[in-house]
């Protein structure tokens, strides 16, 4: 499965998956990839400041993940996707909630308006080949590579005292699709990534 082997996951993780039932907390994730530059955002507040990430959050009801996405995107950057690619899943399991995170990986090659600083984020252009690693979460060393060669990928993290990775799994999937608002697009795009095949990962 990729980068690290199957076996040997800490026992909280099946433990937590299988009590969640299906039913873990969606989030999505947005990075701006536009030719050999990357766009993060500085948190500025709230769980992760200081750290640089994509742009994104939960869901609000009767959102899909899509609608989310160009949401946040927009609240978070101030711009606006023009196109959207389903980049990945991510699942995240932590010793410490009961709930996993399904977070939900976009890549946006371009966009209207202007990157702005919001009471969020702070939006700053990077190299692709020089993310502020030092200031970002333990997991995306693994799969940004992934990411940035335009891969679609499916990846299973293990946290304990919710910032110490532990364990994790990572592999391909199926090539990304353009997401349009059409949830059997999204749908398409993500494949294999479902939540039995998160148990599956195990």
């Amino acid at each position: 499965m990729g980068d690290a082997s199957t076996s040997g996951a800490p026992e909280f993780v099946s433990n937590t998956l299988r009590q969640a039932g299906g039913n873990p907390k969606l989030l999505t994730l947005v990075l701006v990839h536009q030719g050999d530059r990357l766009l993060l955002g500085e948190k500025k507040r709230g769980f992760g400041v200081g750290y640089y990430n994509g742009f994104g959050g939960k869901l609000e009801p009767g959102e899909t993940v899509e609608d989310a996405a160009q949401r946040e995107l927009e609240e978070e950057a101030c711009i606006q996707a023009d196109g959207m690619e389903h980049a990945g899943v991510l699942t995240f399991v932590f010793d410490d909630n009961p709930q996993p995170w399904e977070v939900h990986v976009f890549r946006v090659r371009a966009f209207a308006g202007t990157p702005s600083e919001t009471e969020e984020m702070r939006p700053v252009w990077f190299p692709q080949d020089a993310p502020p690693f030092a200031q970002m979460w333990a997991d995306d060393p693994f799969w940004y590579p992934l990411f940035l060669r335009g891969a679609h990928f499916n990846g299973l993290f293990a946290f304990t005292h919710s910032t110490q990775l532990v364990w994790h799994t990572l592999g391909e999937t199926a090539a990304a699709a353009a997401v349009g608002g059409d949830a059997a697009a999204l749908s398409g795009a993500i494949g294999a990534c479902t939540w039995a095949a998160r148990l599956g990962l195990l």
